[in-house]
């Protein structure tokens, strides 16, 4: 079995991307929709009821996101509204493997472009692979320029 790409994971509306919250927090943190509603302090039936209706108070959006492990719904709500989302980074030196990282989400961004013009089918495959290959390329960027003045590294592991 492959390892899921959470990082390439484009939600197309509100419910789609507290569905795939939940999701990642079962695969990777093992936790069920009961044990994310306890960490959030509600009851899980409400829990339930606010994923399926996609009617979560937007005050609970980041704990929900925190109780998971990511940040789905945040992005959502961002793009949504045109924006872009890029994590700010805090320059750090790459190496071969992370430019290795990019050039392949831009061959599959290349890719999605080149089979969207083809049929002009999978509208959403290609937003969400040009979506990553900005976003990526983005921070890439500003990790070029933070590298003038680096941060502390206090949460990395040596």
């Amino acid at each position: 079995m492959t390892k899921k790409n959470w990082k390439a994971v484009r939600p197309l509306n509100l419910k789609d991307s507290l569905d795939w919250c939940v999701r990642y927090a079962k695969a990777n943190h093992n936790r069920s929709v009961e044990s994310i509603a306890d960490l959030m302090g509600v009851n899980h039936w409400t829990l339930y009821k606010w994923i399926g209706e996609a009617d979560m108070p937007a005050r609970l959006i980041k704990a929900f996101e925190h109780a998971c492990g990511v940040d789905y719904a945040s992005r959502w709500l961002v793009e949504s509204g045109g924006k872009m989302v890029v994590e700010i980074p805090r320059g750090k030196q790459c190496g071969a493997h992370d430019i290795q990282q990019l050039q392949a989400v831009y061959h599959v961004a290349v890719g999605e472009l080149m089979g969207f013009y083809d049929d002009m089918q999978d509208i959403d495959s290609a937003l969400s692979a040009i979506q990553t290959a900005l976003e990526q390329t983005s921070w890439h960027k500003h990790n070029v320029e933070k590298c003038r003045q680096p941060e502390l590294p206090f949460d990395e592991d040596n």
